[in-house]
This record gives C-alpha cells, structure tokens and sequence, in this order.
C-alpha cells in the first residue's frame, strides 16, 4: 500500500467526520422526535393554507427527515473510509459533495420560488421593511450558497487529481509522468 499522504485528504476527511458525526447525531435525534412526537395527520391539518410545494415538504416531513439522516450517515462511513485512504469512499465521497452542490445551488432556487409564492401583502410601511430584510437575506442566501458549492466543487476536483488517486492506489506510483 502506498504510504504517502498528503495533508489534504486528511484534514477533508477530519473536517467532514466531524461535521457528519455531529449532523448524523442531530438528525437521529430529529428523526426520534418526529417519528414519535408528531404525527403526519398533524402536519396535514397546519398544511391547508400553505402554498403547495411548502404543504409538500410539511406532509412528507417524517421521510425527509429520514433521508437526511441516512445522508448524514453515508458521509459520516465516506469520511471515516477517505481517512483510510479506501477508494469506494473517495467515490462515494465525491457523489455526496456532488449532491452537496446541486443541493446548495437548488436550495437558492428553492427558496427564491418559496418567496414568490407568498401571496402579496397590502402596501404598508412595515410590509416595505420586510420586502428590505427578504432581500438582503436573498442575497445572503445566494452568495452563501455559491461560496459553498465553490469550495465543494474544488475538493471535488482535488480528489479527482492523479496526486490524489495514487494515495489511493486507483494509479500505480510508476505511472507518474
């Protein structure tokens, strides 16, 4: 086995084991609370003044949750498997940042389409302000967002180097040019 590593992969790896550890922990507590707590009919009953695709998210919550934690768990055994330098999960790894970024990029869609939705408010002065603090947190949002995607994007490419993929044994260490 080659036994050069290179920083990158480890502090990638170090940072998303945390992070996965932590959201994996959060979303089993999530999942607990609303696969025991709520009930669906609850969120069918809140739902029916809701625009549509809001009402969607609310009725299927208890699945999304659920989704988000057997994510969370996938990163969390990709993480663990790119510290070891096992190429399924650089594989796995880089799928899940893929999803990382169409998801950052989808939710700026999601949450401009959201916003439209909303059915208009009379003009007033508050109403003004409120059209204010939705903008610039639109904008936040959006910049946000495309900083992520961008950072997931570069490890993405980082893993896919040929520096890389020697750690993981997928080149052989003689075919370096």
């Amino acid at each position: 086995m080659n036994e050069e590593r290179s920083t990158f992969v480890t502090v990638v790896a170090w940072i998303f084991i945390v992070g996965a550890g932590f959201s994996t922990l959060i979303s089993l507590m999530q999942n607990v609370m609303f696969h025991v707590i709520f009930k669906k009919e609850e969120f069918s009953q809140v739902t029916q003044e809701m625009p549509a695709i809001a009402a969607f998210m609310f009725e299927n919550m208890q699945v999304f949750v659920l989704l988000f934690f057997v994510i969370c768990i996938c990163m969390l055994v990709s993480s663990i498997g790119l510290l070891k330098r096992k190429n399924w999960a650089r594989l796995i790894f880089i799928v899940g940042l893929s999803f990382g970024v169409i998801w950052s990029i989808g939710g700026v869609a999601f949450q401009m389409f959201f916003f439209s939705s909303i059915q208009e408010i009379p003009q007033n002065a508050q109403f003004e302000e409120f059209q204010i603090m939705q903008s610039i947190i639109q904008w936040f949002t959006a910049i946000f967002s495309i900083v992520i995607a961008g950072v997931l994007v570069w490890i993405i490419r980082r893993l896919l180097t040929d520096a890389v993929k020697r750690e993981f044994n997928v080149i052989e260490p003689s075919s370096v040019e």
